[in-house]
């Protein structure tokens, strides 16, 4: 048993539930946790597995305020995580699990955020700036395009996290930056646009919103989210403080092992998306969204970024070209009807029967394509696009996909229409059986089956089981994320809660008696006799039941059974 621990388990009693929630967050405990009571939980926080956790997460200059033998103040970090007793004094075990680490002297500011305005990253210059804003203006379409990517199918990861290989291999065939993809994913992940699933990457509410955004607010968001995930002792948010030079950020957190590797991955992060420059310095939008100054971080960027369009050239050959980036909210509605099929500067979409009928598929109609075209185009709709859009609404729906009261999915159609769906090699795994004269049927399911049909080119919808057209989106959501992850530890705090006994000084004494039962320590135990009187034994225990504790007396080798009741104090020899 460890040193403080009875002082911890009354620590905790006294905090109130949502501080023993956030407390047992920032030591990383699952809320999976067997733990009994608060003895438990105070013993198992200060065993050496979780004091080298929570040492982990602290910069140099807190690691050091704790080697020190000076009090740390109350509202000091590690005070909070219970790595001092109620004082600010550092606990024996956590002292000794600093032991290994070279924490330097004091002069070294290391990880702190209190050092000098010149120890931090300083502004860039025009050159580096405008580098910084092409690798943001990149980033961001191959962000956008990776979001409408998994919109459309959702993207495979393997058990450690990485994108599976055929998923990256249909990624870098899109991007002009495929050593970015990882960096890509995972501010996208910080930022709350994607979330992972089981082994998939799934697109969330906020980033299917964040596609339609206005570029300084999409960058915003995504820069915001990595801000959010760096710990505070790389960016300082003190007035007049910034970053700590990334040449030291390797140190920062000397007692953590994986912090090297980790610290190299934010680096890569904050590089692609534009929020530091290659030769460390800061940019200008950089230094407004750190002081939380949106305007100015819209104004820097507009300037800094290619200019977007909001129209674009329709020709007859039914492509349609972007005489400069268009403006995000237009290209993800353009590429709801169109494919595109080159990007850069100037951008080139194909329209086809098939990106047709997806759209009409997903709920848009003739008025409202037409519609789209005529707001975008600076020449108008040609002749031939129109028809295209024209035909293929009108063949739109001959080929109508439902369930039936069994559960099976039906599709319904010309009987000349069904037999080509019969013997069509590419819809082979759907199982397609002729159930009557005018309806195939199969077990797999209805979207499925809508979209194998889609994807083969024919003019299917989606019917509800009372007939009507139902609009279906190909793609779907990841859940959201828990609104209160405190939440998760409800079940735990509940259980130390309803084991917290009356007597605390019994329960402590039994605990403390039980452990040294455990490991066969020899200690000595105050007595009360019957008349009142005191005595002392030192005794090697043996065991611990039925209310009395059992052990063999030093010197007179005399077995004692002593009642637990009686006993008033125990040390340690």
């Amino acid at each position: 048993m460890t040193e403080g621990t009875r002082e911890i388990a009354e620590r905790l009693t006294a905090l109130s539930d949502d501080d023993l929630a956030r407390l047992l967050a920032a030591r990383g405990v699952s809320p999976a946790v067997g733990w009994q009571d608060f003895f438990d939980a105070a013993e198992a926080l200060t065993a050496e597995p979780a004091l080298t956790r929570a040492l982990a997460a602290l910069p140099a200059a807190d690691l050091r305020a704790l080697a020190d033998s000076a009090p740390l103040p109350l509202d000091a970090p590690a005070v909070q995580l219970l790595l001092t007793d109620a004082a600010g004094r550092t606990l024996p075990a956590v002292a000794r699990a600093l032991a290994p680490f070279a924490l330097g002297d004091a002069a070294d500011t290391g990880g702190r955020d209190d050092g000098p305005a010149a120890d931090t990253v300083p502004p860039a210059d025009a050159a580096a700036q405008a580098h910084a804003a092409e690798r943001a203006f990149t980033s961001l379409d191959m962000l956008g395009d990776l979001l409408l990517m998994s919109l459309h199918t959702p993207l495979a990861i393997l058990g450690s996290g990485a994108l599976s290989a055929a998923d990256r291999r249909r990624l870098t065939e899109e991007t002009p930056r495929p050593d970015a993809l990882d960096a890509l994913v995972e501010l996208a992940v910080a930022a709350g646009l994607l979330a992972r699933e089981e082994r998939m990457l799934l697109p969330t509410p906020a980033g299917e919103s964040w596609l339609r955004e206005p570029t300084p607010v999409r960058w915003s968001r995504v820069a915001q989210g990595l801000l959010a995930e760096l710990p505070p002792a790389l960016v300082a948010q003190r007035a007049g403080g910034g970053w700590m030079p990334p040449a030291r950020w390797a140190d920062a957190y000397p007692a953590d092992p994986d912090w090297p590797a980790r610290a190299a991955e934010l680096h890569a992060r904050a590089l692609t998306w534009g929020v530091l420059t290659e030769e460390d310095t800061e940019p200008g939008w950089s230094r407004a969204l750190r002081a939380g100054d949106t305007e100015t971080v819209a104004a820097e960027l507009s300037a800094a970024l290619p200019h977007e369009v909001d129209r674009i050239y329709l020709q007859n050959d039914l492509t349609a070209i972007s005489p400069g980036p268009l403006a995000s909210a237009l290209d993800v509605r353009l590429r709801g009807i169109a494919r595109r099929e080159s990007h850069a500067q100037a951008s080139t979409y194909r329209f086809t029967a098939e990106t047709i009928a997806a759209a009409l598929a997903e709920g848009q109609t003739q008025e409202s394509i037409l519609a789209l075209l005529a707001e975008l185009s600076l020449t108008g709709v040609p002749q031939p696009l129109e028809y295209l859009v024209r035909t293929s609404a009108q063949r739109h729906g001959s080929i109508r996909v439902g369930s039936d009261d069994d559960g099976r999915t039906t599709i319904t159609a010309d009987a000349t229409i069904l037999d080509t769906l019969a013997v069509d090699q590419s819809l082979r795994p759907l199982g397609l059986v002729r159930s009557t004269a005018d309806t195939l049927s199969s077990r797999v399911s209805r979207d499925a089956v809508l979209w194998s049909l889609v994807d083969a080119r024919y003019p299917a919808i989606a019917v509800s089981p009372n007939g009507t057209i139902e609009p279906l989106r190909r793609h779907r959501l990841a859940a959201p994320a828990p609104a209160d992850a405190a939440a998760a530890y409800t079940d735990l705090i509940d259980r130390l809660r309803a084991a917290d006994a009356d007597d605390a000084d019994a329960a402590w004494l039994e605990r403390r008696l039980d452990a040294s039962v455990r490991s066969r320590a020899v200690i000595e135990v105050d007595v009360e006799l019957p008349g009142g009187e005191l005595r002392t034994f030192v005794l090697e225990v043996s065991g611990l039941g039925g209310g009395r504790l059992r052990g063999r007396e030093r010197g007179t080798e005399v077995e004692r059974t002593l009642p637990v009741s009686s006993i008033r104090a125990v040390r340690d020899i």
